[in-house]
């Protein structure tokens, strides 16, 4: 493998808001100081209108990962698993001769946690969720807090999740660097915030809290959707109608600050890897997921058609965009998480598989072109409820659900969403209705997904069990295996036995210091 071939630095989140950035315009943005992410945006590509295939974690990823629609893996919920027959992004790579490696989260169900991967030092490998429980009831006699505890993190710096994914992605391309350092490498760095818990160190919560909390963009009152049935399900379901004010007020300004504490996390990150030179052929990428409602249209989470669930940030830097040979871009074409496979693909010189349902943007990467690239989908199928395909078009956007009212926006016009024009449309709205309810009928049939996703669960209760603890979430916490390390001898401990199952040597230190520092 000639020493040229660029190594490929993937930068992964979990529920960013596309509009949290600081080099945003404030009418689109929200609070933000994010100067790293600020740079890999202004330095390099930046999509504008990127999309998540699936608003939810597991489903999101494995369509990133095998560059095909959820309809066509079966991979809807939080319990799907990446089923074999699929070739994957980093299995690509590796054939390629690169040296492959994921550090942190990545949501997988069932026994396939590695997926092409060649190493996972670190990260959620129990098959199940990696959030580290945070909050005012992490003592050594609960172990978690509630979803909903938001405010300072209760958890010392060294051991946060995101911590420990940049210390294991400098070690990883460190020792890599030092042992073969003419093999190309992919490394895919996940970090679990901005997700909830929404905690983050002090320093970052006092930047808003209490006196910068500006409302939501959109409140539900002010959109023609806040009696749709998916709507009213969402806030059934998730009961945000019983949070006060001030309790959606501290929430907001602790996901700002979570945001901020990852930019500096990843601003870290991004400087030793500088200083260590291992940026020099490197194209690094960041996106999320999916995104975060944060309030907007009375909703928070994801699962949702809205922008604000849907949308997620896109950044593309080339090391030509570092050195001034590239000027920076910001193509406007609706674009696709499923469109990375293709695209890593692509600026490396790799072959990938004519069957994905992504397309190749590195050409447009490359001359700073807007990609030819036709309607992007974002669907969502949760057994019960909240079904729908959306799709984005141009300015358009349409939303079709098996039995609950179409939705159309003109985003241009629209972009809080805020009218549906389907009940009224007429003239080019009515033309684009039309053509996009066509769209959607030829393309998808919810009753084939519903029993594609029902394959997907059988399949992995049968054949893809996993061993290792997986617990329900309110339990898991306890026994230490949200996030694990896998060690050089092969052995799979747990990382957050500190946390969850400390060995306490005394609950009142001021009866054992004699000096012990009065504290305010």
């Amino acid at each position: 493998m000639p020493s040229d071939q660029p190594n490929v630095l993937f930068l992964l989140s979990d529920e960013h808001s596309f509009r949290c950035f600081s080099h945003l315009d404030p009418a689109v943005g929200e609070p933000a100081e994010t100067p790293a992410f600020d740079r890999l945006a202004t330095e390099g590509t930046a999509f504008e209108n990127a999309y998540c295939h699936v608003p939810l974690c597991t489903p999101s990823r494995i369509s990133m990962l095998t560059g095909r629609e959820a309809q066509h893996t079966g991979a809807w919920t939080n319990e799907s698993f990446l089923e074999p027959q699929f070739p994957t992004l980093p299995g690509q790579f590796s054939d390629a001769g690169y040296e492959t490696c994921l550090v942190g989260k990545m949501h997988l169900a069932g026994d396939r946690q590695f997926v092409g991967f060649d190493h996972r030092p670190y990260g959620d490998l129990t098959g199940g969720n990696t959030h580290q429980m945070d909050g005012p009831n992490l003592d050594a006699g609960l172990g978690h807090g509630s979803t909903y505890d938001v405010g300072q993190t209760m958890i010392p710096e060294s051991l946060l999740m995101e911590t420990n994914v940049a210390e294991e992605t400098v070690a990883f391309l460190r020792e890599q660097d030092a042992a073969n350092p003419e093999q190309p490498w992919f490394l895919c760095a996940s970090f679990s915030r901005p997700h909830f818990p929404l905690t983050a160190p002090k320093r970052h919560l006092d930047k808003y809290w209490p006196d910068d909390v500006p409302p939501p963009k959109v409140s539900r009152e002010e959109t023609s959707t806040a009696d749709h049935p998916q709507t009213v399900a969402m806030l059934d379901h998730y009961a945000f109608d019983d949070m006060d004010e001030t309790d959606l007020r501290k929430a907001r300004a602790a996901y700002f600050a979570a945001v901020d504490y990852l930019d500096e996390v990843i601003g870290d990150l991004l400087l030793r890897l500088e200083r260590s030179g291992l940026l020099e052929n490197t194209i690094v990428v960041y996106t999320s997921d999916h995104g975060e409602l944060a309030g907007e249209h009375g909703l928070w989470w994801k699962h949702t058609w809205q922008e604000a669930s849907s949308r997620v940030p896109l950044f593309v830097q080339l090391p030509e965009h570092r050195s001034g040979e590239l000027d920076p871009t910001r193509p406007s074409t609706p674009v696709s998480l499923l469109d990375l496979f293709p695209t890593f693909c692509g600026l490396a010189g790799i072959d990938y598989p004519d069957s994905l349902d992504g397309v190749d943007l590195s050409e447009a990467i490359r001359t700073g072109s807007e990609p030819e690239r036709g309607p992007v989908f974002c669907d969502h199928l949760r057994p019960g409820q909240w079904d729908f395909r959306a799709v984005r078009d141009g300015r358009y956007k349409y939303v079709q659900f098996p039995d609950a009212p179409e939705l159309l926006f003109d985003l241009d016009a629209d972009p809080l969403e805020t009218e549906n024009l389907a009940p009224t449309a007429d003239g080019e709205d009515e033309a684009a209705l039309e053509r996009l309810r066509a769209l959607v009928d030829r393309t998808f049939d919810f009753e084939a997904a519903r029993e594609r996703r029902a394959l997907n669960i059988e399949r992995k209760e049968r054949d893809h069990s996993l061993s290792l603890p997986a617990r329900p979430l309110g339990e898991r916490a306890h026994d230490g295996s949200g996030n694990l390390y896998h060690l050089p001898d092969g052995r799979i401990v747990a990382a957050d036995s500190p946390l969850y199952d400390p060995h306490v040597l005394t609950a009142d230190p001021r009866s054992v210091f004699s000096d012990w520092p009065d504290e305010e």
